[in-house]
C-alpha cells in the first residue's frame, strides 16, 4: 500500500499521516515514512525528540549523493538501500526526510523530488510493505510527479470551499500522473453542518471519514508530541479511516 497525503497548509495531513503509520506498525507491518514537506514536522508527529529530528540527516543535506544517483547512469541498486541507511526509526515506522531549503533565494528543491521519486520506483514491494508520503502544502508536488507511484492520493480538507477546490485539482492533476484513486478526509468537523456541508461536496466513493476538532491534537502539537499518544478519541476515527483502507486491499 502506497499512499500520498495532500490538502493545503495546516489542514492536518501530518496527523493523519503520522497516526496511520503508527496503526500499520503496531500490527507488525513495514512502514516507510517519507516526509517531503520542506517545513518538515512528520518525525515529531511520529514520537521523536526535537534533538532526534534535528540529527537526521536529510535528502537535501546529500547534494553529492543525489547528483549521482539520480544521474543518467544511476542504476536501481544504488537507491533501493537508501531507506534503510538513512532513515530513523521510531516506533516501527523508518522515516525519511527530504529536508528543507535553508536559506532564502536558494532555488527549490527539485533534485531532491527527484531523487525521492527514483527511490519510491527503485523499491522492491512486499505485499504487506505500507508507504507513507507527507506531502508538502499545495499542488506544487503534482507537477513534480514525486508521488507518481503511489497507488492512491488523501485529501485531507477543511469543511470550507477552498479545501474542497483543492481536492477537485488535487483530483484533476493525479489524473495526469496516472492515479486515478483520489480519496477525502474530513479533519476538524465541528458540527452536524460541517459533516452535512462535505457530504453535498465530495462523492460518496471518495469520502473515507472524519476527524473531529479535537483539543487534545492541538496540546500534542503544542508540546511537539505525537498525537496517536494523546488523542484516543482521534485513533479511533482515523481507524476507522484505516479499515476502509485495508478493504481497498482485500
Amino acid at each position: 500500500m502506497k499512499l500520498a497525503i495532500t490538502g493545503k497548509g495546516g489542514v492536518g495531513k501530518t496527523t493523519l499521516s503520522s497516526t496511520l503509520a503508527r496503526l500499520y506498525a503496531a500490527e507488525g507491518r513495514p512502514v516507510l515514512a517519507a516526509d517531503v514537506d520542506p517545513d518538515a514536522n512528520l518525525g515529531l508527529a511520529l514520537g521523536l525528540s526535537q534533538e532526534e529530528v534535528d540529527a537526521i540527516v536529510p535528502i537535501s543535506k546529500m547534494r553529492t549523493l543525489v547528483e549521482e544517483r539520480t544521474g543518467a547512469n544511476a542504476a536501481n541498486k544504488f537507491l533501493a538501500d537508501i531507506p534503510d541507511t538513512f532513515s530513523k526509526e521510531i516506533n516501527g515506522v523508518k522515516l525519511l526526510v527530504m529536508g528543507t531549503v535553508d536559506v532564502g533565494g536558494s532555488g527549490c528543491v527539485c533534485p531532491e523530488h527527484v531523487m525521492l521519486k527514483a527511490i519510491l520506483s527503485a523499491l522492491t514491494y512486499r505485499k504487506n510493505d505500507v508507504v507513507i508520503m507527507d506531502m508538502e502544502a499545495g499542488l506544487e508536488h503534482l507537477g513534480r510527479g514525486t508521488a507518481a507511484n503511489m497507488d492512491q492520493f488523501i485529501v485531507v480538507i477543511e469543511p470550507g470551499a477552498r479545501s474542497v477546490q483543492t481536492y477537485h485539482n488535487v483530483k484533476r492533476l493525479a489524473k495526469d500522473l496516472g492515479i486515478t484513486r483520489v480519496r477525502v478526509v474530513a479533519n476538524k468537523i465541528r458540527d452536524d453542518g460541517d459533516e452535512e456541508f462535505i457530504r453535498s461536496a465530495i462523492p460518496a466513493e471518495d469520502l473515507l471519514g472524519f476527524i473531529h476538532y479535537n483539543p487534545d491534537i492541538i496540546d500534542a502539537d503544542r508540546q511537539g508530541k505525537s498525537p496517536y499518544d494523546f488523542s484516543p478519541a482521534a485513533i479511533e476515527e482515523i481507524r476507522k479511516i484505516k479499515a476502509i483502507l485495508d478493504r481497498d486491499e482485500s
